[in-house]
């Protein structure tokens, strides 16, 4: 370390000429005036007022890491897809995340995680973005926006607020399944590294055959499920509001390298016609029962990043980026994302965000997407139009493709077709009866009254009891006679900001 110039290993500005100094700018003597042909300073000031880029609007919060998915069961009669080979091993990438809260958010407030992962595959590059929930709060991507605006804050005092979440909550039923799981024991994992990841959506793949398969992801983590508790989880984001992101980039810097078992649960392609639950609904699980979890291998994280900004702030994820053997299905949420997550990220960091490295896939890219803002690759002199010519190649597929489904009817603006035990009140009741304990209901009754009590009015408070006696009659009266008694304790952890 040196306080001076270095004339051998200067600083240099963007362009790579040297810098003459990185602590006076140039002013006619030592009190005058700062000169406009100071260039370094006013490239210096430029670059600062732009050096942020707008943050996600949800999963603003969060970090990751990079590591390897490792295939060791064969499900080749499921999928032809490179990556879910037997013996495959796959670079990736991983972030974690918080759904509601800003960039400085605490990330131990009570929300769903974000569990999104990057894999650099042979054959291109395959994203897989779901939460620590197997589902969701809603089942139209019509929705989406509203619902992250329940989450967010007021206009007028611009303050999060309890009324407005349970006030949309209310107004949509289909969020009882997963406002179960958010105010159970996962809304607050003690450490990402002690959660589960899902898929979430419904999957398709497609085997060498041209067979197809309906697919449902699911990551165990190998380190146990652990969470916080409310005083716990409160105390946490007082006293470190970076805990979550400290832990997991502190337990691979020494080499405690956190790992998940991949499984997946398979249905046959006809079988989702009949099925007792729509499989295409994010509100709705699959019972293990009738869809066994079949393992595929282990995904280990390894390395951290070593620039946060470029590794991790611009890494960019989409449901939408599949890859040979993999297909989307008629999940509307699913089909939605495909098109907004890309969308954000043209608008967030530019339209040529594939580009970037953490984002480059490391196979060969013959794209005709062409020119734009902070364009790197080129195709020299290459027409730039298909078909062509210049013996440039393009894609030329016809016909019925591999990885797509019948088409039910008409065009509707409808809710899906239901299927014989599909409601939006079933499964969230037989989480909270036959999935949580006695102890985890106590703790479910504490966490909805706290988040209720001086912070939710009428209608909305009534509606909120209506809501949970639909989702078990025993917790929704226990819910409204602590709420009416004024019993609770104070605001529980995260509730009034996330």
């Amino acid at each position: 370390m040196t306080d001076k110039f270095d004339p051998a290993n200067p600083s240099t500005m963007s362009t790579g000429a040297p810098v003459p100094s990185d602590r006076n700018s140039l002013t006619v003597g030592p009190d005058g005036p700062v000169l406009l042909h100071d260039v370094h300073f006013l490239e210096q000031m430029a670059h600062f007022n732009r050096e942020k880029v707008p943050e996600r609007q949800p999963h603003a919060k969060g970090a990751g890491a990079f590591g390897v998915l490792k295939v060791t069961h064969d499900v080749s009669a499921y999928t032809r897809a490179a990556l879910f080979q037997s013996g495959a091993e796959t670079p990736m990438l991983a972030r974690f995340s918080t759904v509601a809260g800003e960039m400085g958010s605490p990330d131990t407030w009570r929300d769903v995680r974000g569990f999104s992962l990057k894999f650099y595959t042979s054959e291109g590059n395959y994203d897989l973005v779901g939460n620590n929930t197997p589902i969701f709060f809603v089942r139209d991507p019509m929705k989406f926006p509203h619902f992250i605006r329940s989450q967010k804050r007021l206009p007028d005092s611009g303050l999060r607020d309890n009324h407005m979440q349970w006030d949309f909550w209310t107004n949509n039923p289909e969020t009882a399944h997963q406002v179960t799981y958010l105010m159970g024991p996962r809304g607050l994992p003690r450490t990402w590294r002690n959660m589960n990841g899902y898929g979430s959506h419904t999957y398709m793949w497609v085997n060498a055959a041209g067979e197809r398969f309906w697919v449902k992801y699911h990551f165990h983590t190998r380190q146990g499920m652990e969470f916080f508790s409310n005083e716990e989880a409160k105390a946490m984001a007082g006293s470190d509001a970076d805990f979550h992101r400290r832990d997991l980039f502190d337990a691979i810097a020494r080499g405690d390298f956190p790992s998940w078992d991949l499984s997946v649960q398979i249905m046959p392609y006809a079988e989702a016609a009949t099925y007792r639950f729509n499989p295409f609904d994010l509100t709705k699980t699959w019972s293990h029962d009738d869809y066994p979890l079949v393992p595929v291998g282990t995904m280990t994280l390894n390395r951290n990043p070593a620039n946060f900004f470029a590794e991790i702030e611009q890494a960019a994820f989409s449901p939408g980026n599949t890859v040979p053997g993999i297909g989307l299905s008629p999940d509307k949420m699913l089909l939605g994302r495909a098109f907004a997550y890309n969308d954000a990220q043209r608008n967030r960091i530019g339209v040529n965000f594939n580009q970037l490295p953490v984002n480059q896939p490391r196979v060969p890219v013959n794209s005709y997407q062409f020119d734009g803002h902070m364009a790197y690759r080129h195709s020299g002199a290459a027409p730039t139009y298909a078909p062509n010519s210049g013996g440039r190649s393009w894609a030329d597929e016809t016909g019925p493709v591999a990885d797509g489904w019948e088409a039910d009817g008409a065009l509707v603006r409808s809710a899906y077709t239901l299927h014989p035990e599909d409601d939006d009140f079933g499964q969230p009741g037989t989480l909270v009866r036959e999935v949580f304990s006695a102890a985890e209901r106590a703790g479910l009754v504490e966490t909805v009254a706290g988040s209720l009590i001086g912070a939710v009015r009428e209608p909305v408070l009534s509606r909120v009891f209506d809501y949970w006696k639909k989702i078990d009659a025993e917790t929704g009266r226990r819910i409204e006679e602590t709420v009416r008694a004024g019993a609770a304790r104070e605001p529980v952890a995260g509730m009034s900001e996330a």
